[in-house]
């Protein structure tokens, strides 16, 4: 599944298979321009406060927009009081609380001449590798509770970095743009077009086993700690900073049923992606495109990566593991069972896969 060609390649080739899917160009989806900095920030959420220093009783200079996209600096220790964390990001105008900035890359691709024939038909994984893609919906109207949602409030459709979705055509618009259709396998039924370089072919090989000889393997969720240790017999071979249930929601007050399960569990589904929902109209969450989710309770909760928060270390979650990507994929190919790229998806009866203790001490 090789990408190293030109965008003059690609054109040839795409004229000799896929030239009777040209678009008008009225259907070019706008490819958004970000800040040449090596480490970006997305604001998560709109009115987010920027700082004179990295202190919440400094001087707000302005107020962030959703989505917008920041360089970072530096990341720095300041003061929040009654936080947990008190990490801070410094961009070129001031400080903006860590928590409510994703860390972002804006790493364009070149597509792919063709898809890869599998099992689930011709696709393949991708990631995001932009700070954020504009989606155009390709089977109209909105289903998913967070499009809807994005589209009653004005918001325009977005991937943002990091997620995973399943490609399942290629196709050009008569400028020559190269557009990708993202499929969610297990979602609503929506499906979008979106621009090629904004996403990362994924490889066999980089999510191939890791240590697959060893079968003593368990992981440690330290609830008080907030962190996961994973374990070969009594060596830890691996450690991360992790966001487990909260226990009180944005008002303060306690909740029941959003805490992380403790016990003794054993992981009985692993897959590249879902989309995470549930909860109530008034608390509940549609989270697409979620990658290297291990399932180990009955119940849908998981260790997974997340693009949606930057607050690991503080109880944040309705009850899952939430992890950096880098921190789900280690931990996604170390467990077992064993996932391969095609399907990407598997569930094993009992006894099941890798032990899950989570403890509270």
């Amino acid at each position: 599944m090789s990408i190293d060609v030109t965008r003059r390649d690609f054109l040839k080739l795409s004229a000799l298979g896929l030239g009777s899917l040209a678009l008008p160009s009225r259907q070019q989806i706008d490819f958004q321009d970000f800040p040449q900095f090596e480490r970006l920030g997305r604001v998560i959420a709109a009115g987010i406060p920027l700082h004179s220093r990295p202190t919440a009783d400094s001087i707000v200079t302005r107020r962030l927009a959703e989505d917008e996209i920041i360089p970072v600096l530096h990341r720095v220790v300041g003061h929040r009081p009654f936080r947990i964390n008190q990490n801070w990001v410094e961009t070129l105008e001031g400080y903006v609380w860590s928590p409510e900035v994703q860390p972002v890359r804006n790493l364009p691709n070149q597509p792919v001449p063709a898809l890869p024939s599998t099992t689930l038909g011709d696709g393949m994984w991708v990631e995001v590798s932009v700070p954020y893609v504009n989606l155009q919906l390709a089977n109209p109207p909105a289903r998913a509770p967070w499009l809807v949602n994005r589209l009653a409030s004005g918001q325009p459709a977005r991937f943002f970095y990091s997620q995973i979705v399943w490609i399942d055509q290629i196709k050009i618009v008569d400028d020559g743009q190269v557009l990708y259709r993202l499929n969610e396998r297990f979602g609503y039924g929506d499906k979008f077009w979106a621009v090629a370089e904004a996403f990362r072919p994924l490889t066999a090989e980089e999510m191939s086993p890791i240590h697959p000889e060893m079968e003593d393997k368990r992981i440690r969720v330290d609830i008080n700690e907030q962190t996961i240790s994973c374990f070969e017999g009594n060596n830890e071979v691996y450690f991360a900073r992790a966001s487990t249930g909260a226990f009180l929601n944005n008002r303060g007050e306690r909740v029941d049923g959003w805490g992380t399960p403790l016990g003794r569990h054993r992981i009985w589904r692993k897959a590249v992606s879902l989309p995470l929902s549930g909860g109530s109209a008034a608390t509940g969450w549609d989270l697409p495109g979620v990658g290297w989710i291990s399932l180990f309770v009955g119940s849908g909760v998981a260790l997974h990566s997340t693009y949606w928060h930057n607050n690991f270390g503080v109880p944040t979650s309705r009850g899952c593991v939430n992890l950096r990507p880098v921190d789900a994929l280690w931990t996604f190919r170390w467990t077992l069972p064993q996932v391969v790229y095609d399907p990407g998806d598997i569930t094993v009866g009992m006894p099941g896969g890798t032990l899950i203790e989570v403890i509270e001490r």
